[in-house]
């Protein structure tokens, strides 16, 4: 018995604090490994002030990522997961909002994946992105990156900030401010700041974080997903309320070699949710909710794969 308790306990995935070097300050996250990893892999974060965990300030509090990094090690895969920068405990990380653009969080990236490797001895490691991290991981693979062992895009856009915007915004907003707020996207997607926007949507288009947009307008994931000649999956919740299938395939459309799965009842914290946007929303800050039963299976058997 006590040599059963013995292997059990050894098996068990080891969690190690890890940085990496950057400015203004150091990063800081987890990279959790179990005994012998067949492969590892980065899960990127969503927008906002998103921590390792999947958790943020924002009222998310279910721990989805940490969920999914132990669903995988338990079936051999390695994950490092990190604070965004500015966030948790790489709050020293942070830069104005005037210097942050899309590409920090893409180097970042980046700068994760050849640690995650060289930490774990593989070649490479795999690209978990959820989310806004889902652009995060297609734009780090702009230009190749022979770190990158392939990408795992989990309620990722399909189409460019300012189409899914508007699409959002349209049906919110009465004449003739959206007239003005599409003119102000259209240039920003054109490298331009918009000086005369709504007074109403400062909050959206203050003049500091107009250079982060016009960074991130500026990627198409259609294009970005075309480009990278690496293995694909796209992996979407049919309940979830900020992305949508036609995100997913709007993606897979660009890559028809891409392995598709659509999830029945999951959300985009990919975790069993109804529709109905109030219970959907209940579930973001319930950490006793476990993943989707297909969730880390599929991901799993994506990566290990032979190929």
């Amino acid at each position: 018995m006590l040599s059963l308790i013995l292997a059990a306990l050894l098996s068990d995935p080891v969690a190690t604090p890890v940085s990496l070097p950057s400015q203004p300050a150091p990063l800081h996250g987890t990279l959790l490994t179990p005994e012998s990893p067949r492969a590892v892999a980065v899960i990127l974060p969503g927008s906002g002030p998103t921590d390792r965990d999947g958790n943020s300030p924002m009222g998310v509090s279910g721990g989805a990522y940490r969920l999914l990094a132990e669903a995988l090690a338990e079936q051999g895969i390695a994950t490092l997961r990190a604070d965004k920068r500015g966030i948790a405990q790489s709050a020293a990380g942070g830069m104005s909002e005037t210097d942050l653009r899309f590409s920090h969080f893409v180097e970042d990236a980046r700068g994760w994946a050849a640690q995650a490797a060289a930490r774990t001895g593989r070649p490479c490691a795999w690209l978990i992105g959820h989310s806004e991290g889902a652009l995060v991981a297609l734009a780090a693979t702009e230009g190749g990156n022979d770190k990158v062992c392939g990408l795992v895009l989990l309620s990722g856009a399909g189409r460019p900030a300012r189409i899914v915007l508007e699409e959002q915004l349209g049906p919110q907003l009465p004449e003739p401010m959206r007239t003005q707020a599409f003119h102000a996207m259209a240039e920003l997607e054109a490298g331009r700041l918009a000086p005369d926007t709504p007074p109403e949507l400062a909050a959206l288009f203050r003049p500091s974080v107009q250079p982060y947009l016009i960074s991130w307008f500026r990627l198409d994931p259609a294009r970005l997903i075309a480009d990278w000649d690496g293995p694909v999956m796209i992996g979407q919740g049919l309940t979830d309320i900020q992305t949508s299938e036609t995100d997913a395939r709007a993606l897979a459309a660009a890559r028809p070699d891409a392995t598709l799965v659509l999830w029945e009842g999951v959300n985009h914290l990919l975790k069993i949710a109804p529709a109905d946007r109030a219970a959907n929303l209940a579930t973001y800050s319930d950490p006793a909710l476990p993943l989707a039963p297909d969730v880390a299976d599929d991901i799993a058997g994506f990566i290990l794969q032979p190929r």
